[in-house]
């Protein structure tokens, strides 16, 4: 199921960042005291792990308290931009600030590492702190190319695979 989630999370983000012209030109938000998840209304500042956000073209902002949620969650046909957090600064536990657009980050999956629903999806602006968080917590380092490759290979896959025999 973790894969499976993990695949529809990168699949979104890649339609995400194909707005790249966009993210130039708007900024990432910094979410209130009382700002929550756009998915789920969980609070974005109780929980570990990196947030993400979308920015829409009309400057509306969506928080996400995990990437997997930004991308179940976010309407990519109005989206302007996207921004993760570079967890190489920010701190795993309280990430406050440190927005990076998510097309230019490198991502660390199948970790150990915990966020607001479990394992999540590591993001590093520089590839040096993501390979350092891997070799750490475990996972696989991929950058925005790698990740594209990854996504393609994984859509042959059926997803009642991720099923175990109690959901057949």
């Amino acid at each position: 199921m973790t894969f499976n989630r993990n695949a529809a999370a990168i699949t979104a983000l890649l339609l995400l960042a194909a707005c790249g012209d966009a993210a130039r030109s708007l900024a990432a938000g910094e979410p209130g005291d009382d700002a929550v998840c756009a998915l789920d209304g969980m609070s974005i500042k109780d929980y570990p792990g990196p947030k993400a956000q979308v920015v829409f073209k009309d400057g509306h902002i969506d928080y996400f308290c995990t990437l997997a949620e930004l991308f179940e969650g976010a309407d990519v046909r109005h989206a302007g931009a996207s921004f993760v957090q570079d967890m190489g600064q920010a701190d795993w536990n309280r990430p406050r600030g440190h927005w990076i657009a998510a097309n230019t980050a490198f991502y660390v999956l199948d970790s150990r590492a915990q966020g607001a629903m479990g394992p999540t999806i590591g993001t590093f602006a520089r590839q040096q702190d993501a390979q350092a968080f891997a070799a750490r917590e475990g996972g696989r380092v991929l950058d925005y190319a790698q990740v594209q490759a990854a996504m393609r290979a994984s859509s042959t896959k059926p997803v009642h695979e991720a099923h175990d025999d109690s959901m057949r």
